[in-house]
């Protein structure tokens, strides 16, 4: 149906809902009059939504004729010595649109007099249940799709016979073509549509209809055939909304779907990403105007035939990707933070719907900026025919994931693709799409789960599985603001087939639903590394996730678990911590020691304005760990931050040779703990209120080279 049409019918939110006519018996008469209006508002209500019906139906009706337009002059040329398609093909087709057609007619000859010449008494429940005693023909009509599709494509493939059948339809060759196809692909499920639309106003009909009313009874029962009908169809017609038919009888098939950044000319642009059977479909999705429909434009695609992970000259340059740094993602952060505290604070004020709306409008502006500029891991694809393309990622798991697809579907695809097929394609985009929405709080239901905030403590136990000795490390994801990131990551067991890692980590949880852990092996011989992506990487041995249930845990013991991938099973405890606890401040009872006590007493204790502690991590940080990424986001093993946080508690000479053997993230964490551990924080208590407004007045902008946080 068309927007306009569905608005008028899935839309009756006007009044509220007729409550079931009682016994005016021991009611006041104020009672009986509330109950009155109640009762006149829901019959007029009644109206209101048959003559969205009324609409609906006229635009049904006219998507109906489009559809046998075609059918006079491919009967006429059946009857010719050289037919475009035989009667029986024609009749394969357009099978039973005609009857749909003559059904709907029926039924909207039937109901616009009686709207017209409304009353309360006005009878319509007899037309609907007439209309669901007649679904057997929307069965047929679905049960006919396979044959139907493949006869339609192959009329949009034939010659030229096509161009004297539009020049008698005053449609251009490609038009008539393309409304042949549309018809198969896109109007094939305008009846089962209708059906879903129609339950959905049958509801809405009982809802404000007293149940003493004749049509009560009537209404009930088409909204039990209806609902009977779409329950016995739904898992018959899902899997066909996944595919579109292709030369040889084979169906195009979606597999995977996905929104990407696309890294072009050194700018980022969002894209939705489609791998089908034979192809790789790189697509933007137009901005809706006035209600339409949404759209795709096809960027670019490449062929599984003809796609590589390689470079397709090794001396060809890698090109540079921009990175935004931590620094200007967490001020993003910090502000979306902020803007959802500001819609909690107005909906329990119970402020205006505009007030609500517009910061909703600057939360999606501010979530959809970091969904576009924190990604900085390259995925590439090259055609050997062509351009390579870069997207950038944020997840391993992710970019593995897409690679073990495309490669297992070039085993076994073929292509073939003309212009027309690939405008069709396209077009199809809308329906087979998988994955609707970008990650963002809008787009989210209001009862789906927030997700865990606070600290996740992880201990990476051991692994087993492996067939052969290798030098294996995992690495630890989880989701944030809507994308993955890399968490955490264990030492490198060497020579081994099963590895004892046995290692802790503390995970700062952000809204987060799901844990992912990646198993690699290290790959010390050069002469081994895999060249993807332009730069050496380890090879990914086994991923797998498990989901950050609340409820189970609760209860602040540790959980453990197994993660079974590729034949390799890993072990691990979690253990999680909710951000009310974590953040809790606990003075230390020694004195003596750095953590715990006020930076006062150590400074003057030590003689300096800067904490020993601060200095050294510091130091050591810049020293050997500025090439790495994600200093201060990926944790460090928890059994080393002990360590380092006792030898600095009793002030231990050896802490510079402690930390020289150290991985740096353990030395961030040791910095990151200190500060946790403050009595007061740095933002100390008094302030705190100054720099709280200061944020909620700042905003994060896009800059031509960079995002920049500044005041507005």
């Amino acid at each position: 149906c068309s927007g306009r049409a569905s608005s008028g019918v899935l839309c009756p939110v006007l009044g509220s809902p007729v409550q079931k006519r009682q016994e005016s018996l021991g009611k006041s008469p104020a009672e009986g009059h509330k109950d009155g209006e109640d009762l006149e508002k829901g019959l007029e209500m009644r109206k209101w939504v048959l003559s969205g019906i009324l609409a609906s139906e006229e635009t049904y009706l006219s998507h109906l004729e489009a559809l046998l337009l075609p059918m006079k002059p491919l009967k006429a040329a059946a009857t010719t010595s050289q037919p475009v398609l035989t009667s029986q093909q024609i009749e394969t087709i357009f099978f039973k649109v005609p009857e749909l057609y003559e059904i709907h007619k029926e039924f909207y000859d039937g109901l616009f007099p009686r709207v017209q010449q409304w009353s309360h008494q006005q009878r319509v429940g007899d037309l609907f249940q007439k209309l669901a005693s007649q679904l057997g023909v929307y069965r047929a009509f679905v049960d006919n799709y396979e044959v139907a599709m493949e006869t339609a494509e192959k009329c949009c493939q034939a010659n030229a016979q096509f161009a004297e059948i539009s020049e008698g339809l005053h449609l251009g060759t490609f038009f008539f073509m393309f409304l042949l196809w549309f018809f198969f692909t896109a109007l094939l499920y305008k009846p089962v549509d209708r059906v879903t639309r129609s339950t959905l106003v049958l509801h809405d009909l009982l809802k404000h209809t007293p149940v003493s009313h004749p049509d009560h009874p009537l209404l009930q029962d088409a909204l039990r055939i209806s609902q009977n009908f779409l329950s016995s169809i739904n898992e018959e017609i899902t899997p066909r909304r996944q595919s579109m038919t292709v030369k040889k009888g084979e169906h195009r098939q979606l597999l995977k779907d996905s929104f990407m950044v696309e890294l072009v000319e050194g700018a980022r642009k969002l894209r939705h990403v489609f791998l089908f059977t034979d192809l790789f479909l790189c697509a933007k999705l137009k901005k809706q105007i006035g209600g339409k429909s949404q759209k795709y434009d096809c960027k670019w695609y490449i062929p599984l035939t003809d796609l590589s992970f390689q470079m397709v000259d090794e001396s060809e340059a890698v090109p540079n990707i921009p990175l935004v740094p931590d620094e200007e993602l967490d001020a993003m952060k910090i502000k979306i933070s902020q803007i959802k505290n500001d819609i909690q604070r107005e909906k329990r004020a119970n402020k205006g719907s505009k007030v609500i709306e517009r910061l909703k409008k600057k939360l999606s502006e501010q979530e959809s900026l970091l969904l576009l500029m924190s990604p900085s891991m390259a995925f590439r694809v090259h055609n050997r025919n062509g351009k390579s393309y870069t997207f950038l990622i944020s997840s391993d798991y992710e970019r593995a994931e897409w690679r073990e697809n495309i490669r297992e579907q070039q085993k076994k695809c073929d292509f073939s693709l003309t212009s027309v097929e690939l405008q069709m394609l396209t077009n199809s985009c809308v329906k087979l799409q998988t994955v609707h929405n970008i990650p963002l709080t809008i787009n989210k239901e209001d009862d789906e789960s927030p997700g865990l905030y606070g600290f996740l403590n992880v201990i990476v136990h051991s692994a087993a599985g492996f067939k052969q000795s290798s030098n294996l490390y995992c690495t630890l994801e989880v989701d944030s603001f809507g994308y993955f990131v890399n968490k955490a990551k264990t030492r490198v067991y060497r020579d081994t087939t099963e590895p004892n890692w046995n290692e802790e980590f503390e995970i700062e949880l952000e809204g987060s639903q799901t844990l992912r852990i990646l198993c690699y092996e290290k790959c010390y011989n050069k002469m081994k590394l895999t060249k993807e992506d332009g730069e050496s990487t380890d090879r990914i041995m086994g991923k797998g996730q498990i989901q950050l249930d609340p409820q189970t845990l609760q209860d602040k013991d540790w959980q453990r678990t197994v993660i079974s991938m590729n034949g390799v099973e890993v072990k691990l405890s979690v253990k999680f911590t909710s951000r009310e606890f974590s953040l809790k401040r606990m003075p230390s009872r020694k004195q003596t020691g750095v953590f715990g006590v006020k930076i006062a007493i150590v400074t003057k204790r030590e003689r300096s304005k800067v904490p020993y502690i601060v200095r050294q991590c510091v130091e050591e940080i810049e020293r050997r760990g500025m090439e790495e990424v994600g200093i201060y986001r990926v944790s460090g093993v928890a059994t080393d931050i002990q360590a380092l946080k006792a030898a600095f508690d009793v002030n231990n000479k050896d802490v510079s040779v402690m930390m020289s053997e150290m991985d740096v993230n353990a030395i961030a964490g040791t910095l990151k703990l200190y500060f946790r551990e403050l009595p007061e924080p740095l933002f100390t208590d008094e302030l705190y209120p100054n720099f709280a407004e200061g944020i909620g007045r700042a905003g994060v902008l896009k800059g031509p080279d960079s995002v920049i946080f500044q005041y507005k």
